[in-house]
């Protein structure tokens, strides 16, 4: 017979050995929950604001790269693609966004437009091609959100040219009954503490600026699943 004290040692090992063992499992099942979690996929596709030109490490410090670190921080089921490319203007876009679609993204955020207000490319030009690529997302994923980013230009080419551009993003958003970031470089253009030197990419913390106006438009599609 076991005395009380070797009584309460055998209780307090099988307790212990109990505990492992649900712990173990515990880390099993929620290994499994991870894996089984559906991952859903949003596509940045734009120019070099998207891609990140000129900041030290685009990885990290992209406004796509800290939208990623966010969903990341809330241990949502999304995962972030990034198919910025500089110099990128939507005609451009237009001819490689059938090879980005293979992506097949939930939601896709199209940032596009800036190199053409910067070269003073007609806006109907650019107007046509938004909105080509819009139909394109559509017909090949039909199930996409799509979110587009607001760009404005400076009125050097004209305040005509400056407001039929401005004008041309809201219409398309509502057109196409598609989500809007008003302005994507909202409270970062024009100040030069949050600017590369060219004076119109954003740095680090321009970015990071960046990111915050977009997750006020984003953050509820992507908590609100695909």
């Amino acid at each position: 017979m076991s005395t009380p004290a070797k009584s309460r040692d055998k209780a307090g090992a099988f307790g212990r050995r109990a505990a492992l063992v649900l712990g173990l499992l515990g880390l099993v099942a929620g290994g499994l929950r991870a894996a089984d979690a559906p991952e859903h996929r949003i596509v940045f596709f734009g120019d070099s604001l998207t891609a990140g030109y000129g900041l030290a490490d685009p990885d990290t410090q992209s406004y796509p790269a800290r939208i990623g670190q966010r969903i990341e921080s809330l241990h949502l089921a999304w995962r972030v693609v990034n198919a910025g490319l500089s110099g990128e203007t939507s005609a451009g876009g237009l001819r490689r966004v059938d090879w980005v679609l293979t992506q097949k993204p939930d939601i896709f955020f199209l940032e596009l437009g800036a190199n053409d207000g910067l070269r003073g490319t007609p806006t109907e030009a650019t107007r046509e091609s938004l909105q080509a690529i819009i139909d394109r997302v559509r017909s090949t994923c039909p199930g996409a959100r799509i979110v587009l980013a607001g760009m404005r230009m400076p009125p050097n080419l004209g305040a005509d040219y400056a407001d039929a551009f401005r004008e041309l993003f809201p219409s398309l958003a509502k057109k196409n009954q598609i989500a809007l970031v008003p302005f994507l470089l909202d409270g970062v253009a024009e100040n030069p503490a949050l600017n590369q030197a060219d004076g119109i990419h954003p740095n680090a913390a321009g970015a990071s600026i960046v990111a915050d106006g977009v997750w006020k438009v984003l953050g509820p599609l992507l908590t609100s699943g695909p």
